[in-house]
């Protein structure tokens, strides 16, 4: 008997599935606190009372996490009038991801994680990383590292989810080159 009850090529098929697609990151507690870059904290609930989250989880320390904040902007400016809600997840404290984000910062809401306990109760092995997250505090879709093709998924999925139906381009011309990406807990 196979696990689930599931004839053997059929379970097969699923467990090939999850080794392709890689490890599924961890729904993140609803309470949590985040924080802006100017210090007003709210629990993951409240940040997800209203909308959606699209997140760009970026380590400051790293050139990588660097190299996709235009990416980022764009995609963010993209959802301006959509029903989610945009924001750069940083790895560190208000004056260091202000410093980081340089001119990306005013234009974008910052939520800061300097101890990462989000990003680790995500279970998130490589940074940047796209998330996507419900209402309901549950990750809808993630990528990690810069991988256009798994970034468009993510976005597929806030599209459905927002019934959104203006998908922006990834990759462009001005976007980086793919890369894996760094150690997320800096492991």
């Amino acid at each position: 008997m196979h696990a689930l009850n599931i004839p053997a090529p059929r379970y097969w098929v699923l467990r090939q599935r999850c080794a392709i697609f890689g490890p599924v990151p961890n729904d993140p507690s609803s309470d949590i606190i985040l924080a802006t870059d100017s210090g007003d904290e709210q629990t993951l609930s409240q940040w997800l009372t209203t909308f959606n989250m699209l997140a760009v989880v970026v380590d400051p320390y790293t050139y990588q996490s660097g190299w996709i904040l235009p990416t980022a902007d764009r995609l963010f400016a993209h959802y301006e009038e959509a029903d989610i809600r945009c924001a750069f997840i940083v790895a560190s404290d208000g004056d260091g991801a202000r410093q980081y984000l340089g001119k990306f910062a005013p234009r974008s809401l910052v939520l800061v994680d300097p101890n990462s306990t989000f990003i680790g109760s995500l279970g998130l092995d490589r940074l940047p990383a796209l998330v996507h997250i419900g209402q309901n505090a549950t990750v809808l879709g993630s990528a990690e590292g810069w991988d256009p093709a798994e970034w468009s998924k993510v976005i597929l999925g806030v599209e459905s989810a927002m019934d959104w139906r203006s998908r922006p381009l990834i990759p462009t011309s001005t976007d980086p080159g793919r890369f894996e990406g760094t150690p997320a807990l800096g492991v």
